[in-house]
């Protein structure tokens, strides 16, 4: 029997690749053990159980961006994490660590070198984040999402999907979604989304704008948010909601989606192969910009500037893409091409390798 650690979490983009690659270890192997670490902290802590797989702790261990008091104690607080997780490998005979991000995985590819235990590592980011930059040096395998991400010795799996989005026949579940949503099968729907939480500049760029978004003979479907106090103007052919959570047929209704570019986003468009406009949040290290690139370069989706993202914009650059259906079915035909919904088994067909070369 063979035992699996999962490390990562933190976030959504770090904890749903892990899940994803933990149901697909398990449904392969029902008799594994296929345990995941993580930090009390984070989203994992909640995650993890409710999907019923036994969460093992290591102290969250932020690394210091500046020379303070915290850096000062940084590396006993990291030491001491690290041997947290290399008492877990010894108790719990792990025969391989996977790597997803996040302030578990630092000590573990640190805790799996000293153990003599191979690991891998997968970036969902194309801009990779610190704990898996350090990793790569002695992975037996890095996996990233995105081509061009820089990650020695990187080879493109894509991104392990949520099950419902990998089996997701679109053109089946239309109806059903269009009567789930309150709009016609038959005609246009842009779909506009920012998230789980929303993204206010989306928002307000649509409540300036659906009128011509409807007055182009599309349908708008709109997900605000849960924060948003954006107001539903109740009007035929614009369904807004604050939360779904039925994505899915959210998606089987989209003949083109307005949505901000993180990684999971990115990555469930592409593979469902629907054509985009993509608004980057401008916070942070730029990744989003970067998530969108590969999709951007091959024709599949087309890139706005968060900055100077307004109705008017909506106005000059997504209404006549909306009049224009030879360019969107040339979108839709680019799509289909750039993205993967193999992404799990991709990942696991890498651990298996390290797993072989380890033996």
């Amino acid at each position: 029997m063979t035992s699996y650690l999962l490390a990562g979490g933190g976030t959504a983009g770090h904890v749903n690749p892990l899940l994803a690659v933990a149901d697909g270890l398990r449904e392969r192997e029902p008799d594994a053990a296929v345990l995941v670490l993580g930090t009390k902290e984070g989203l994992e802590a909640r995650l993890v159980p409710q999907r019923g797989y036994e969460l093992l702790i290591v102290d969250k261990v932020p690394f210091p961006r500046r020379p303070n008091s915290q850096a000062i104690g940084f590396p006993a607080r990291f030491g001491r994490a690290v041997r947290q997780v290399r008492q877990h490998i010894r108790a719990r005979d792990i025969d391989v660590v996977v790597g997803f991000g996040g302030y578990a995985s630092a000590p573990a590819y640190i805790a799996a070198r000293r153990e003599n235990v191979p690991f891998v590592v997968h970036e969902a980011n194309a801009r990779p984040g610190l704990a898996n930059r350090l990793g790569t040096g002695a992975a037996a395998g890095v996996g990233v999402a995105f081509a061009g991400t820089p990650l020695k010795n990187s080879e493109v799996v894509g991104m392990p999907l949520r099950r419902e989005i990998v089996a997701l026949d679109r053109a089946a579940h239309r109806a059903e979604a269009a009567e789930a949503f309150g709009l016609d099968a038959t005609r246009p729907v842009l779909l506009a989304f920012g998230g789980s939480l929303g993204a206010q500049r989306l928002n307000e760029a649509l409540a300036d704008s659906w009128g011509d978004v409807l007055a182009a003979g599309w349908q708008l479907l709109h997900i605000t948010g849960e924060r948003s106090e954006l107001v539903d103007p109740q009007v035929p052919g614009y369904t807004m909601r604050r939360y779904v959570d039925r994505m899915d047929l959210a998606f089987s209704l989209a003949d083109l989606i307005l949505s901000r570019a993180g990684s999971a986003t990115v990555s469930e468009i592409s593979a469902l192969g629907i054509p985009a406009v993509y608004v980057p949040y401008a916070v942070g290290n730029g990744e989003q910009r970067l998530n969108a690139a590969s999709a951007v370069a091959a024709g599949a989706a087309i890139l706005l500037d968060d900055r100077t993202f307004t109705g008017d914009t909506v106005r000059a650059d997504v209404i006549p893409l909306l009049a224009d259906r030879d360019r969107i079915s040339a979108i839709a035909a680019a799509a289909e091409n750039v993205g993967t919904r193999t992404g799990t088994e991709n990942v696991i067909a890498m651990i298996d390798r390290a797993l072989r070369a380890g033996a």
